[in-house]
């Protein structure tokens, strides 16, 4: 069983999960600030959920991609988005500032 480490907590979760509803089902925010609320509720569109991945989770796909191209994020900044990223092993994970959390 994966094993998600998030802001000094340890989340057990099923290999494949989503890691945004990982960390939501846990109470954990993976949003800051009006973003909390204001968000496209995992269809990978507003780029809202970014946070930086360490381990084991799956490829970016296509629309991953495409959202990361748009601004504030690029693809050098070296984050995912956690609706369209899958736990596949242990994983830390870290939100960073910013409305989008781009700045890790």
């Amino acid at each position: 069983m994966p094993t998600v480490y998030y802001q000094g907590e340890e989340i057990e979760c099923e290999e494949g999960d989503v890691l945004r509803d990982v960390l939501r089902e846990a109470g954990l925010p993976v949003h800051n600030g009006a973003t909390r609320t204001l968000n496209c509720h995992g269809l990978g569109q507003c780029g809202s959920c970014a946070v930086q991945v360490d381990g084991e989770v799956s490829e970016a796909g296509r629309r991953e991609k495409a959202r990361l191209w748009l601004p504030p994020h690029h693809p050098s900044h070296d984050v995912r988005l956690a609706c369209q990223t899958r736990v596949e092993g242990d994983v830390e994970v870290t939100k960073g500032r910013g409305l989008w959390g781009q700045h890790v």
